[in-house]
């Protein structure tokens, strides 16, 4: 039924209210350009300081307690728990990045302020919708944002070379994903994935229609989670793109990226037709493909950035595993979500450290450091035990979470998919072994004749990653302290 044009005004009026953290951030992304535009030269830190704060009044705004779930824009934009803690969750990682950026490349980095405020937008409205338009414009903002970043340092053939593929390789995703979402309103006219008129339309289009829209969809989705098949542009870009860029793509989007997923996810398992069974399977066996293929495959790696590649490929089956065992309860999810933030975030400000002191990030090059850099290298292997799964790390709290809801819901169910993708999760935690601990052998165990030149490395990042090292093994520890928080 068509509304008056005097009642849809006065429902986007209603709305505004619920987008005061957005707005913030278009308010910030906006002044950002026009201060690096024209006082960049004079003050080159304003664009920095401006993106924080920027951040910082987002972040406060999300701390308003909500005690209800609400919908506004016609149900476009949904505001609940899930979505404000993973919004959060997100500011405060754009956060780091932007200390990051300002540590490693301090200048004619004006510009690069603004897009991350972009790139923050866009993954807050992917955290928020169930509305299928609203997750494209979000997937489009994260991709266009991402592109800019990976090329806006390129220096080399290399790094020239990986901001192509990038961008080549997500333009056809999104033009493949866009396709299937014309196909998907061509059957149900609803563009709102949680509602009964589009489960109805999904219900009564023929199987193969509906099977092949919704595997063009999945092809989007799985561009920004980079899940097998999705996954070949993630090697190449993470390793040839400056290490602040490649800390920025393997964490910060995933998260808003699997908040969408699990919404689809919960929309459409909860059904009783084939459609149901299908995104089960399909997680099932896009999980377990994407978590053999990542710790085989980086296994044979000998660059660091290279191998944490195929690990963020890794954990990204862990954290569809996650998704898979969300039922009722986003407790356990967003464990491990954070737990993979801390412990991804860490591993690169360490990687990048290194790399600004011998200027390599091969690991035949880490022989010998770790009697040069023990505290360095002591908190990376932290984090490496921590992204094995072993204890007493946070990373082992959260894949003994999820393990156990995946258990549990194979002992309700008795069906043979969850114990399949159990079993290879605990096969890959132990595969995983084998490169993780590659770090502290070449660190403490060989040795290395080089001498590198002593490169002043700013200690703020550095202490940042040491802090996150100790919060791995308390929240290890004491897990109760984040599920309560959550």
């Amino acid at each position: 039924m068509n509304l008056p044009i005097t009642d849809i005004l006065d429902q986007i009026l209603a709305s505004v209210p619920l987008l005061r953290p957005e707005l913030a951030l278009i308010c910030g992304f906006i002044i950002c350009i026009l201060v690096s535009l024209f006082f960049g030269k004079r003050w080159k830190a304003a664009p920095f300081l401006i993106c924080l704060a920027t951040l910082t009044i987002t972040f406060y705004l999300l701390t308003v307690p909500l005690s209800f779930s609400t919908t506004g824009f016609s149900g476009m934009w949904l505001v609940d728990r899930l979505g404000t803690l993973a919004r959060m969750l997100i500011v405060f990682s754009s956060f780091i990045i932007a200390l990051f950026f300002q540590e490693r490349h301090k200048r004619n980095n004006g510009d690069i302020y603004s897009i991350l405020l972009a790139a923050t937008l866009g993954m807050n409205v992917l955290a928020c919708t169930t509305n299928w338009l609203m997750a494209f414009i979000g997937i489009e903002t994260i991709s266009i944002a991402s592109y800019i970043l990976v090329g806006y340092f390129s220096s080399t053939k290399t790094q020239s070379e990986a901001a192509m593929k990038y961008a080549l390789f997500g333009s056809v995703c999104a033009a493949v994903m866009l396709y299937g979402l014309s196909l998907i309103y061509g059957l149900t006219g609803d563009l709102d994935f949680q509602s009964p008129q589009h489960l109805q339309g999904l219900m009564a289009a023929p199987q193969a229609i509906t099977t092949l829209a919704l595997l063009f969809v999945f092809v989007g989705i799985g561009f920004k989670l980079s899940f097998v098949p999705f996954h070949v542009w993630s090697p190449d870009v993470y390793q040839g793109a400056p290490t602040a860029v490649t800390a920025f793509l393997s964490t910060v989007p995933k998260i808003a990226a699997i908040i969408l997923f699990t919404r689809l996810y919960q929309a459409w398992s909860s059904t009783d037709f084939y459609f149901s069974d299908l995104t089960n399977w399909f997680i099932i066996i896009v999980a377990i493909s994407t978590m053999l293929l990542g710790n085989l495959a980086a296994l044979r790696q000998t660059d660091i950035k290279r191998m944490m590649a195929y690990s963020s490929i890794a954990h990204t089956g862990f954290l569809m595993m996650a998704v898979f065992a969300y039922q009722d309860s986003f407790n356990y999810l967003l464990f491990y979500i954070i737990a993979y933030v801390i412990m991804n975030l860490a591993t690169f400000i360490f990687i990048d450290h290194v790399e600004q002191r011998t200027g390599s990030t091969t690991l035949a090059d880490y022989s010998g450091l770790g009697k040069k850099m023990p505290v360095l290298f002591t908190s990376f292997t932290l984090v490496g035990i921590s992204l094995i799964g072993l204890p007493p790390t946070i990373g082992f709290m959260g894949k003994l979470l999820v393990f156990s809801s995946v258990f549990d819901l194979y002992q309700e169910t008795g069906d043979i998919g969850p114990l399949i993708l159990l079993i290879v999760g605990a096969l890959t935690s132990v595969i995983s072994l084998f490169f993780y601990f590659r770090i502290p052998l070449y660190a403490f165990l060989r040795d290395n004749k080089k001498s590198y030149p002593q490169n002043s490395v700013s200690p703020t990042l550095t202490t940042i990653a040491v802090i996150f090292s100790f919060l791995i093994i308390l929240l290890g520890l004491f897990p109760s302290i984040l599920l309560q928080a959550l």
